[in-house]
């Protein structure tokens, strides 16, 4: 089980920070709402390797998979992508492409200004993107926060594999 997962967590894993770093040139091009719809397509990209990881262990292990065996391959393949995922956001926040929260910030201030909010709407949002970048510019709760996007979507592609894949002993 160890090597497979190994395996598979890091291509997964080479694969999303690959696809992160590529697309950072095009960073200010893509605007946050294409971002957004991009990276979560790029995330559900990196972890088909999950489910192809889970088949090569059940090959492996003689045609069969219990489910609960099946969830801790992809759970691991999971856990090992998403850290690279975070340890690329990491070098990319605070290396890269430094003022990504100030421009996230603005975006969202005026995105709340064209949408006809109220002034007072619009400066609790100025208070809480202020409030968001002071606890985002620090390291490890960049971290725990951005561990939180991909590994929902890990989650549900592992359980949907394991469940697919599971095949019973006869």
């Amino acid at each position: 089980m160890k090597k497979t997962v190994l395996t598979f967590g890091l291509i997964s894993g080479a694969l999303s920070s690959a696809m992160m770093l590529a697309t950072l040139p095009f960073l200010d091009r893509l605007g946050f709402d294409r971002g957004a719809i991009l990276g979560y397509t790029l995330i559900v990209l990196s972890f088909l390797l999950v489910f192809f990881g889970i088949r090569s262990y059940r090959e492996q292990a003689g045609g069969h998979l219990t489910f609960g065996r099946g969830f801790v391959v992809g759970l691991l393949i999971t856990v090992i992508s998403c850290l690279f995922y975070v340890a690329t956001w990491e070098l990319i926040y605070f290396k890269l492409a430094p003022g990504f929260a100030e421009k996230y910030s603005t975006y969202m201030v005026e995105h709340l200004r064209a949408s006809g909010a109220s002034a007072q709407v619009i400066d609790a949002k100025v208070e809480e993107m202020r409030a968001f970048k002071q606890m985002y510019d620090q390291p490890l709760m960049n971290a725990l926060i951005t561990f939180t996007e991909p590994f929902p979507i890990g989650l549900l592609v592992t359980v949907v594999s394991a469940v697919t894949l599971r095949k019973k002993k006869f």
